[in-house]
């Protein structure tokens, strides 16, 4: 029998999707859709407004959502043919955000994430794939350490490979 340890502090912090992000999502998505909540009926939906998976039963949504064109804005840049948008799930009310705790959300042995790097201007760096074995805090956290190793880096998209969706997003520390 293999034995985990357990999850450590993650030394990068991951940022949820903003809160006013998040109320603007609510009403509007980054493709102009309206927001249409529904209860969830399984539960186990990626959350990027707290960064959990959903409960049975919770409202919430699923939006489209443009990260780098997000941070972009805030930075006073312009990502060019780098932004690109995509299928999030969040709280259909506000939740008060992520609950604190170690390691990194959606952080399973088994799964598959892309990690990308992208530049001060808004421009890709790089990325890789990556395979989340029996550790997968520490395999996370070792692809961070890795995409902050080129100082041209200031921020990290952390996506899941099978549908592409955008999980969380690291900043440079």
């Amino acid at each position: 029998m293999t034995t985990r340890s357990a999850p450590r502090p993650a030394l990068h912090a991951v940022r949820p999707i903003a809160p006013a992000t998040l109320v603007a999502l609510r009403e509007r998505d980054d493709a102009g859709r309206p927001c249409a909540p529904y209860e969830d009926p399984e539960g186990g939906a990626p959350l990027r407004c707290c960064l959990r998976r959903s409960r049975r039963g919770e409202r919430i949504a699923l939006v489209s959502y443009a990260p780098l064109r997000r941070w972009a804005a805030e930075a006073g840049v312009d990502p060019g043919a780098y932004d690109e948008q995509g299928p999030v799930f969040i709280h259909a009310e506000g939740c008060g955000g992520p609950a604190g705790g170690e390691g990194h959300p959606f952080a399973q042995s088994g799964a598959l994430r892309t990690v990308r790097r992208y530049d001060a201007g808004g421009r890709i760096l790089g990325g890789r794939a990556l395979f989340l074995g029996e550790e997968p805090d520490a395999a996370l956290e070792a692809a961070l350490a890795e995409a902050f190793a080129d100082q041209r880096a200031a921020l990290v998209h952390v996506r899941a490979t099978e549908f592409g969706c955008f999980l969380f997003e690291v900043r440079r520390p």
